[in-house]
C-alpha cells in the first residue's frame, strides 16, 4: 500500500474513524490490527517475519527479565546469609545467561535480516572472485524478497532487547505491547528509529481525542504529500534520465543530477518522515523528530546530526559506544600506546568505533558496493575533519572569520555540495562509474547545457522546473520561519488563516502532484532500506 495512493487515504480515514470511535481500552487492540492490516498490504507471507521477530524479542526479554528479578529477589531475601563475593558470583552467573538469551535473539533477528538483504550480493561477489581466478562455475542466486520496513523493525526491536539486557528498564509483561512497539505502522517504512521508553507512555495509553493534536497531525501529513508529490517525485523525472546514462550526461550534467537528488531525496525523505509523524500526531503518539534542518549544516559531521536523527543515536548507542570499551580493542589500545604515543592511543578506539558504525551505515543502506564507498567516503572526511579541528581552530582565533555571516555561509554551502557528490554514490551503478562521473565536473567544460535548453529534454517542461523551484523555495521559507516556532504554531490562534494555508497546500499537491495517469507515483525512497 503506497503512502502515494487513494488507497492509503482511505486507510487512514477508516483507522482515524475507528480509532476514537471504539472504546478507549481497546484503541490500541484496533490500531494494532490495522498496522497488521497495512502491513499485510505487501503480502500476507510477510507477516510471519514480523510476528517472529515480536515473538522472539518479547520472550527474550521477558528472559532476561525474570531471571534478574528472581536473583535479585533471592539476594535479597538471603542478604545476611551471602557474602559479598557469593552475591558477585551469582550476579555474574545470571549475567552470563542473560546475555546467551539475548545474544541468540540477535543472531536469530538480525541472521534473518542479513540473510534475506545479503544473501545474493555475497553470492555475486563470491562470483567475481571465482571469474577472477579462471574459474568457470556460478553459484545461482536465490529468490528472495526481502520483507518491508524489516531493517527499521529489526533494529528497533532489537535496541529493546538489549537495553532490557543493560538494566535500562524491565521487560513489558504486555505481549501486545510488544506487539504493537514492533509493528506500529507509520514507522515500518521510512522510521523513525524510535526506542521504546520514548515511545510507551503514548503508544500504548488511551487517548483522547484532541482537536487541535488531530488538526496538527492533518496539517503535516498535507505537508508531507507536498513534498514528496510536487518536489521529489517531479525531480525524480529527470534525475532518472541523467543518472541512467552517464557517459551520455558527464560534467555539467552531473552537477545537476546532484542538485536535483539534493531536492528529491530531502523532500522525499521529510516528506514521509512529515507523513509518519503526522499520522501519529493525529492519533495522539509521539515519535521523535528526525531531521533538524540538514542543509544548513556546516560540516558533514553536524549534518549527520541532523539528518536521520535516531538512526544516527541508534548506531552511537548500540555499536559506537560498546565498541570503543570493548575488551580486546581496549588491550590492544595499551599496547599501541608506547609504539605510537598516548594521543594515538587514545584516538584509536574512536577511529575503530568510527569506521565500524559507518561501514554498517552504508550496508545497512544498501547490498552494494556503492553504497560502502558511501558510507566509508563519509567516514573519511569526518576522521579527518576531526584531526584537522586544531588548526580549524586557530585559524578561526586567528582570522575572526567564524564570527562572519559570509564565512558561515560559505561554510553550509560547502557542506552542501560536498555532501551531494558523497550522495552521488547512491545513485550511478557502480563505485567506478560514481568516480568518473564525479570527475566529469571538473574536465567537461559543458556548463552551457545548464542554460541552452538542453535540460529541457530530459522530460521536464520549463513549467516542471519553475513549480519545483518555487516549491524547493516554500520549503525553505519554511524552514527558515520555523526555526523558533513552526508555522503550524504560528497559524493555530488564527484558524481561518490556518485553513486557508493548508488547503491551498492540498489544492496545489492536487493540481501540481506527479500522480496519476502516464505518471509513476514512485514509493518512499528510504523503504528500499
Amino acid at each position: 500500500m503506497l503512502y502515494t495512493s487513494y488507497g492509503f487515504i482511505a486507510f487512514l480515514v477508516i483507522l482515524f474513524a475507528a480509532y476514537y470511535v471504539v472504546p478507549k481500552r481497546v484503541q490500541k487492540p484496533v490500531l494494532l490490527l490495522f498496522s497488521l492490516f497495512f502491513y499485510a498490504s505487501y503480502g500476507v507471507l510477510q507477516i510471519i517475519y514480523i510476528a517472529f521477530t515480536a515473538l522472539t524479542t518479547y520472550v527474550s526479554a521477558r528472559l532476561i527479565s525474570a531471571r534478574e528479578e528472581a536473583n535479585a529477589a533471592y539476594i535479597e531475601a538471603h542478604k545476611k546469609e551471602l557474602s559479598r563475593e557469593e552475591k558477585k558470583a551469582r550476579r555474574e552467573a545470571v549475567k552470563k545467561k542473560t546475555y546467551l538469551i539475548m545474544s541468540l535473539c540477535l543472531i536469530a533477528n538480525f541472521g534473518i535480516l542479513a540473510f534475506l538483504k545479503y544473501a545474493n550480493f555475497t553470492i555475486h561477489n563470491i562470483n567475481s572472485i571465482i571469474s577472477l581466478f579462471g574459474g568457470r562455475g556460478e553459484i545461482s542466486f536465490l529468490s528472495l524478497t526481502l520483507p518491508i520496513g524489516i531493517s527499521f523493525y529489526t533494529f528497533m526491536s532489537m535496541g529493546y532487547v538489549i537495553d532490557v539486557y543493560r538494566g535500562k528498564y524491565p521487560a513489558d509483561k504486555n505481549f501486545f505491547h510488544v506487539a504493537l512497539f514492533v509493528a506500529y505502522f507509520p514507522q515500518l517504512l521510512l522510521g523513525p528509529f524510535s526506542r521504546y521508553d520514548d515511545v510507551k507512555d503514548t503508544l500504548f495509553a488511551p487517548t483522547k481525542f484532541n482537536g487541535r493534536a488531530f488538526a496538527f497531525g492533518i496539517e503535516r501529513i498535507i505537508w508531507g504529500f507536498f513534498k514528496k508529490l510536487v518536489v521529489a517525485d517531479r525531480v525524480l523525472i529527470a534525475l532518472k534520465v541523467l543518472i541512467a546514462s552517464p557517459d551520455k550526461y558527464p560534467g555539467a550534467y552531473v552537477f545537476a543530477a546532484m542538485i536535483l537528488y539534493a531536492a528529491r531525496i530531502y523532500a522525499d525523505f521529510t516528506g514521509g518522515i512529515d507523513i509518519t509523524l503526522g499520522i501519529s500526531e493525529a492519533l495522539g503518539i509521539r515519535l521523535k523528530e528526525n531531521f533538524i534542518r540538514p542543509y544548513f549544516s556546516t560540516s558533514i559531521a553536524e549534518y549527520w546530526r541532523r539528518w536521520h536523527i535516531t538512526l544516527g543515536d541508534w548506531f552511537r548507542e548500540y555499536i559506537f559506544y560498546p565498541m570503543s570499551i570493548w575488551g580486546p580493542l581496549t588491550r590492544l589500545t595499551k599496547k599501541l600506546r608506547p609504539v605510537f604515543g598516548a594521543g594515538f592511543a587514545r584516538r584509536f578506539p574512536v577511529y575503530v568505533s568510527t569506521i565500524t558504525v559507518w561501514f554498517v551505515t552504508g550496508i545497512w543502506h544498501g547490498a552494494s558496493w556503492n553504497f560502502v564507498a558511501w558510507g566509508m567516503t563519509n567516514c573519511i572526511v569526518i576522521l579527518i575533519s576531526s584531526e584537522l579541528t586544531p588548526l580549524y581552530d586557530k585559524f578561526h582565533k586567528k582570522t575572526h572569520l567564524i564570527d562572519k555571516r559570509p564565512y558561515h555561509a560559505f561554510m553550509i554551502l560547502r557542506t552542501f555540495f560536498l555532501m551531494g557528490m558523497i550522495r552521488m554514490f547512491d545513485c550511478y551503478a557502480g563505485v567506478g562509474t560514481t568516480i568518473r562521473a564525479l570527475a566529469s565536473m571538473f574536465t567537461e567544460g559543458n556548463w552551457g547545457v545548464l542554460v541552452d535548453g538542453s535540460m529541457l529534454k530530459l522530460g521536464l517542461s520549463a513549467a516542471d522546473y519553475i513549480i519545483a523551484a518555487a516549491a524547493v523555495l516554500i520549503m525553505f521559507a519554511v524552514s527558515i520561519a520555523g526555526i523558533k516556532k513552526s508555522i503550524r504554531e504560528r497559524l493555530a490562534t488564527r484558524p481561518v488563516a490556518a485553513f486557508a494555508v493548508f488547503a491551498s497546500l492540498a489544492i496545489a499537491t492536487a493540481v501540481f502532484g506527479v500522480y496519476g495517469i502516464g505518471y509513476d507515483s514512485s514509493q518512499f525512497i528510504y523503504t528500499q532500506f
